[in-house]
């Protein structure tokens, strides 16, 4: 079984016991008697499943397990890699390219009318930030726009790699280095994909995805650790995982 493999004693009670998000467990020192493990040893497992966003852990409600999302593992190790090397970033960006990609048809298709107003909203208050004195970096938006499209998936690794990509973004300090020319350029594919996803022409909206994900190279040459995002080639390459 998987939880046997789990190294960490207070994880593998959490599963044996089949605790529910919301569920409160108990406290350390009865762990502790039950599981036959120190308190100490119990508080640097609960401070790890804690970083994994496993568990809330507050002074008055004591410990409840939390839903399970992929997020803060991918983010904990990703922003360690980025510390040690931020031209790292465009490894996981050439991921996060292929993944989009490879999930965008099923992630469109879920969207409700209600996503879809978000979306032309999000556009709206972009070009809003672009065309204002004094100029304003739509970052929230772009953030927004692209966890929105994706945000219906029901599949938490995907989500969570969607995710950590925009704490990456943001801990290389693409969120603030930005030259004009190109936040425009970018929010006219945006604005492009979300009227194709509205329209309902899935196809259009991913060829416009694809031919988006070259735009980053625009920025090579002014930002020292921003490096050149890699184009998807071709839909055929995704044929085995679409």
């Amino acid at each position: 079984m998987a939880s046997e493999k789990i190294d960490s004693a207070l994880l593998r009670y959490i599963v044996a016991q089949g605790f529910q998000p919301g569920d409160r467990l108990p406290a350390l020192d009865d762990l502790s008697l039950e599981l036959k493990i120190s308190v100490g040893k119990l508080r640097e497992q609960l401070e790890v499943a804690r970083a994994l966003g496993l568990v809330d852990v507050r002074t008055r409600s004591g410990i409840r397990l939390e839903e399970y999302t992929f997020m803060p593992a991918v983010r904990f190790s990703l922003l360690y890699a980025l510390a040690i090397d931020p031209t790292q970033f465009d490894a996981f960006n050439m991921l996060r390219n292929r993944v989009e990609a490879a999930f965008w048809h099923d992630a469109v298709a879920r969207l409700t009318p209600e996503d879809h107003d978000h979306l032309r909203e999000l556009v709206s208050k972009a070009w809003a930030k672009l065309n204002g004195h004094p100029i304003r970096i739509p970052q929230p938006e772009h953030r927004d726009l692209h966890l929105t499209i994706f945000g219906r998936l029901q599949n938490p690794f995907v989500k969570g790699l969607l995710e950590a990509y925009w704490e990456a973004y943001e801990a290389v300090g693409l969120s603030v280095f930005s030259d004009y020319r190109y936040l425009r350029e970018v929010w006219t594919y945006h604005e492009k994909i979300v009227d194709a996803i509205v329209a309902g022409d899935s196809e259009e909206g991913y060829n416009l995805l694809v031919k988006h994900t070259a735009l980053l190279r625009n920025r090579e040459s002014t930002h020292p650790h921003a490096v050149p995002e890699r184009p998807i080639a071709d839909a055929a390459l995704f044929a085995d995982i679409s």
